[in-house]
């Protein structure tokens, strides 16, 4: 029993001092539900509040100045990502925001304008009944306006976010840029993520995903 209580004690102070250093997971309180509710947790989300948890990281900007942020995300990935803000923030990797998308009333265009990083935000795919990555809370984007979304089509060129058509182009230098081996990559991808910047019918340089098989494992329906 001594040994049992002791144990008990050390985890214990791990966890304090793993919350005071800025990196804690929780569930989603009353609180937080209701900065959620009818905008990232619109009223036809079908995933249980259970399934998802509440973020509070630190992260480091591209001056080195320290920053609390804040994000929901899927349970199964929660501690993933804690991790990897951690490891982030110890090296000094630069990330400009990590606000909740409801302080941008869920608008995905409006938040990668700011440059926002996040996870969670229920919607489906465009021109589909697909349940998007974010809207499951298995996707994370990074540094979104300097890593944009870029689909070439026969009508033309899709950007998003509109305004950031100067960092296409990634043989550029610039800040907050991803690259396939930095840091942020390999932590994502050591932990079993996908990163949109390797796709080849589109390039998405800010995300980072779950499989489509881990999806279906942890949801069925997910086809």
């Amino acid at each position: 029993m001594k040994k049992f209580m002791a144990i008990l004690v050390v985890l214990l102070l791990a966890a304090v001092s793993f919350a005071e250093e800025g990196f804690t997971v929780s569930e989603i309180t009353p609180e937080i539900f209701a900065r959620i509710q009818g905008k990232s947790y619109k009223d036809n989300c079908p995933i249980p509040l259970e399934d998802l948890r509440y973020l509070r990281v630190l992260h480091k900007d591209i001056n080195g100045e320290t920053h609390e942020g804040e994000m929901v995300c899927s349970v199964h990935i929660a501690s993933d990502v804690l991790e990897i803000f951690k490891a982030l923030y110890e090296a000094g990797y630069p990330i400009e925001r990590v606000r909740l998308v409801d302080e941008y009333d869920a608008d995905d265009e409006t938040s990668m304008r700011d440059n926002n990083s996040s996870c969670f935000n229920f919607r489906f795919i465009t021109h589909s009944t697909k349940i998007s990555k974010h809207g499951l809370g298995l996707a994370v984007d990074i540094n979104t306006l300097y890593n944009p979304y870029v689909k070439e089509t026969k009508d033309g060129r899709i950007l998003e976010p509109a305004t950031a058509g100067e960092y296409v182009d990634r043989t550029k230098s610039f800040p907050y840029k991803i690259e396939k081996g930095d840091l942020c990559y390999r932590l994502f991808i050591e932990r079993g993520f996908e990163w949109g910047g390797e796709w080849k019918s589109l390039k998405d340089y800010q995300h980072f995903e779950v499989s489509d098989e881990r999806a279906r494992e942890l949801y069925p329906d997910y086809r």
